[in-house]
């Protein structure tokens, strides 16, 4: 899965850089892998025949012999299959022998399941078997035997007519509902989900565009992007490498692999086996990549989410991803790689990395800040090539920028405020308020706005307890080679996450007259787009009213 939306080098970015969807029509052509979905349940198989073979195993549940029993043809199959989704999906149980009567009705001819994969794959499962007549060895001529592969052949070829038409017409069906919902959505208010949006696979966890977002990383410049942050991509090769004990015939699950660059670190460093999984398109470019550099003895792909695919173990000691986003939570990536650690890693096994910490600090002038700032990024839009385009500005203090601001910014000392312990963490941790408090600079004057980001750290034991909750990620990197860490603060060398910039409304009137300053953070999730953020902040001086407000990040 990979993970980060496009992002911008330049100092002058928006948050919109994260969210650059892949246009669909893109995609035409390329090769799709097939993910056939149980009949009788949730998994999900690379071909029809794995998938009956599943259901007769598990189930005892023999859909060629149900099929060849009622002698169905290719309309007659599709109605059996959306029978059985039906009743599966109403939670009904399926009929001690189904007959032809259950599938009288027409109305089994619509899919239940949308782009049913089994219904386009009927003709890679055995023909049917047809009734025949007793006869004894010398009665069957060589004549007949023509004829019977002649009739066979054309049987065939109507079948072949048969799904044609079928998949055209399901094809058309679904363009016609996309279309009336787009239709639809041009009514509500902006940023609010379609129908269509709302019913894509992803949609159990709610709104978060999974088909868009995973098909943006199919792009190479978004690949392009994160392996040209020398800091990020620096990071995780140097602590594979200098900890090859660690790699040394284990078997490693990549999430969210991308180009497969983290799972060919962890070969090169003598993996036993590397499960690279990805749910965009990218894994194909990964597969070839990995083929091309003589790792594909050890580094098997597979697309698909990874709650969804099937590994080829049934434990592994070291999960590797690149999960973080903007302010180290958008995208919401991290869910997936702790659900995978409680499903797959060994009690004793690894995350890399392995602990994150979150930081925020004022911005105060004077300085860069707020009169340059203003006018490169928000008075900016009242002269533009000499027309007034204020209407841009609407807004505009609601969102959480992304941008690279210098060091000297900061009005007071960093504070700390929430260190993440991968080994440990609870999906519903990552909703969360926490304090901060600090104390600003002797010539901080007004209250501009806050700063935000975070600093990774590889720890080479999840036993490590020299991480303190308000360690720096340079601090702790200069206990040893094996220790590795990065920030993504205005004090270390850029990267393409660059820092959460949020500003005060009311910053004009925000003087400050007291040099201590406290309040809350918190972390939640948009209803309109579950990959977001909402990032709300409280703050209060001594004597002084308590203020607060909410950006978005999206």
């Amino acid at each position: 899965m990979s993970k980060k939306e496009a992002r911008s080098d330049s100092d002058i970015s928006d948050v919109s850089d994260e969210q650059e969807w892949l246009n669909e029509d893109d995609d035409e052509g390329d090769e799709e892998t097939v993910q056939v979905i149980s009949l009788l349940d949730d998994r999900v198989f690379p071909d029809a025949m794995s998938m009956v073979s599943y259901c007769k195993e598990k189930y005892g549940f023999d859909f060629l012999a149900v099929r060849d029993r009622l002698q169905l043809d290719f309309h007659g199959t599709v109605k059996l299959i959306n029978f059985i989704r039906q009743r599966v999906h109403e939670g009904s149980t399926l009929p001690d022998e189904i007959s032809a009567k259950d599938l009288e009705d027409d109305a089994y001819l619509k899919p239940i399941l949308d782009d049913d994969a089994l219904i386009m794959c009927l003709d890679d499962l055995p023909e049917p078997s047809a009734p025949v007549k007793e006869a004894k060895q010398s009665e069957v001529s060589p004549e007949d035997l023509i004829k019977r592969n002649s009739e066979l052949q054309s049987e065939l070829e109507a079948l072949a007519k048969q799904f044609n038409n079928y998949r055209l017409a399901v094809q058309q069906t679904l363009d016609t509902r996309w279309g009336e919902d787009d239709t639809e959505t041009s009514t509500k208010a902006p940023g609010a989900p379609s129908r269509a949006q709302d019913s894509l696979d992803a949609g159990k966890a709610g709104n978060d565009y999974s088909e868009s977002y995973f098909a943006s990383y199919a792009r190479n410049e978004i690949h392009e992007t994160m392996l040209k942050d020398r800091v990020r991509t620096d990071a995780y090769r140097d602590f594979i490498y200098r900890n090859k004990h660690l790699f040394a015939g284990k078997v490693v699950l990549d999430i969210g692999c991308g180009t497969g660059i983290l799972s060919m670190f962890c070969a090169k460093a003598g993996a036993k086996q590397v499960i690279a999984v990805d749910n965009s398109a990218i894994i194909d470019k990964a597969r070839e990549i990995i083929f091309d550099n003589g790792l594909d003895d050890k580094i098997v792909c597979l697309h698909g989410r990874v709650e969804e695919v099937t590994l080829p173990v049934k434990q592994v000691d070291i999960i590797v991803s690149e999960w973080m986003g903007y302010c180290l939570l958008y995208e919401a990536m991290l869910p997936s790689v702790l659900w995978a650690r409680d499903r797959y890693l060994k009690p004793d096994g690894l995350l890399v990395p392995s602990h994150a910490n979150m930081w925020i600090s004022p911005i105060a002038s004077p300085g860069y800040f707020p009169d340059e700032y203003l006018t490169d990024h928000i008075d900016f839009w009242r002269d533009v090539y000499g027309f007034d385009m204020k209407a841009m500005q609407a807004n505009i203090y609601d969102d959480v920028r992304v941008d690279v601001l210098p060091s000297d910014c900061l009005a007071s000392a960093p504070c700390a405020f929430s260190m993440l312990d991968l080994h440990t963490v609870k999906v519903e941790d990552l909703v969360f308020t926490k304090p901060w408090h600090t104390k600003f600079s002797e010539n901080a004057s007004t209250l501009f706005g806050f700063l935000i980001w975070f600093d990774i750290f590889f720890a080479p034991s999840r036993d490590d307890k020299t991480i303190a909750d308000t360690a720096t990620a340079a601090d702790w990197a200069a206990g040893g080679p094996e220790r590795v860490a990065f920030t993504t603060g205005p004090a270390g060398e850029p990267t393409h996450w660059k820092q959460g910039v949020v500003i005060n409304k009311e910053y004009a009137e925000a003087k400050i007259t007291s040099k201590e300053l406290q309040g809350e953070i918190s972390f939640s999730i948009p209803e309109s787009y579950t990959r977001g953020l909402n990032i709300g902040i409280t703050w209060e001086a001594p004597q002084h009213g308590k203020k607060g407000d909410t950006w978005l990040l999206h």
